[in-house]
């Protein structure tokens, strides 16, 4: 091989060789980014990441938590009884129960403050939570921060805010931005709804045995003459009342007679005994997770 071939040879090889080296640097330099004044409690730190992009998103992601005064949580709350068809819920009785537990193994500081639909909003309540216990916001404290002690209807929000680095706590730590844990707080909102007047409770029947003997009406079917038949009633306490009477009351609403009708119904009681009953609970309940995000 002649030496002109032999240095084309060389020249060509170390070209190669030269342009997979810069690549390489190249590619290297581009998977390490040094993340300066993080304030990580240890200084600067290199982060070993897959490219460039991915860095610049959780520095992006590290600046907005530094940037946010602290962690909020927004409660909706329904206080009162709505009646007749005035809205804006169903008519019932409502109420709200928000529970709330310090996760954590310090004293955190937490301001809540309301905000009423249509209406006006609170002073905030600044609350040191001891760690690793739990407390309460009901619809009772919600009428005494508002000075409302009404039975009208409230709806709105509870807000609650967990400051970072706040000078308001008073002993013991408080969450910190560069904290891992951002949902300091375990906050769960009960509701619950009763369309009754009044709470269920236990109420005296009397239950009514009795026949059918004649129906002139012809309304009544033929199968229910002569047989035991029998209805539950709420019973009149130290009255006088007239128990064939109630019961064609009963059958009037039934056939749907007239009063006509029922002059021409012979009933005879057979047996009256008392007993004891619920009324129905009509009530509904439901339980929400209220999850945190960053305060502006």
């Amino acid at each position: 091989m002649k030496n002109w071939q032999k240095s084309s040879i060389v020249i060509i090889t170390v070209t190669i060789v030269s342009f997979i080296a810069i690549n390489y640097l190249i590619h290297s330099q581009q998977n390490f980014v040094l993340a300066q004044n993080l304030p990580t409690g240890n200084g600067s730190k290199i982060i070993l990441v897959n490219n460039t992009s991915a860095a610049l998103n959780g520095i992006s992601e590290t600046n907005a938590t530094l940037n946010s005064s602290g962690v909020m949580y927004t409660a909706k709350f329904e206080c009162g009884s709505i009646f007749a068809g005035e809205g804006p819920l169903r008519p019932g009785h409502y109420d709200t129960d928000v529970s709330i537990y310090n996760k954590q193994r310090f004293t955190t500081t937490m301001l809540w403050n309301l905000v009423v639909n249509n209406g006006p909003s609170s002073n905030a309540i600044l609350l040191n939570m001891n760690p690793e216990t739990s407390t309460g916001i009901t619809c009772q404290d919600i009428r005494k921060t508002l000075d409302d002690y009404n039975d009208n209807f409230l709806e709105g929000f509870i807000i609650i805010n967990v400051p970072f680095n706040s000078a308001l706590q008073s002993g013991g730590s408080v969450i910190t931005s560069a904290s891992s844990d951002l949902n300091p707080l375990e906050i769960q909102v009960f509701y619950t709804a009763n369309a009754l007047d009044t709470l269920p409770h236990e109420v005296i029947v009397d239950k009514i045995s009795f026949y059918i003997i004649q129906d002139g009406s012809g309304k009544i079917p033929q199968d229910s003459f002569r047989k035991t038949l029998d209805i539950s009633m709420p019973s009149t306490l130290n009255q006088i009342s007239n128990t064939e009477q109630k019961v064609k009351q009963v059958l009037a609403k039934q056939y749907n007679l007239t009063n006509d009708d029922l002059s021409k119904i012979v009933v005879r009681i057979k047996d009256v005994s008392v007993g004891v009953g619920v009324l129905i609970d009509d009530h509904a309940i439901s339980l929400s997770t209220v999850k945190p995000e960053l305060a502006p």
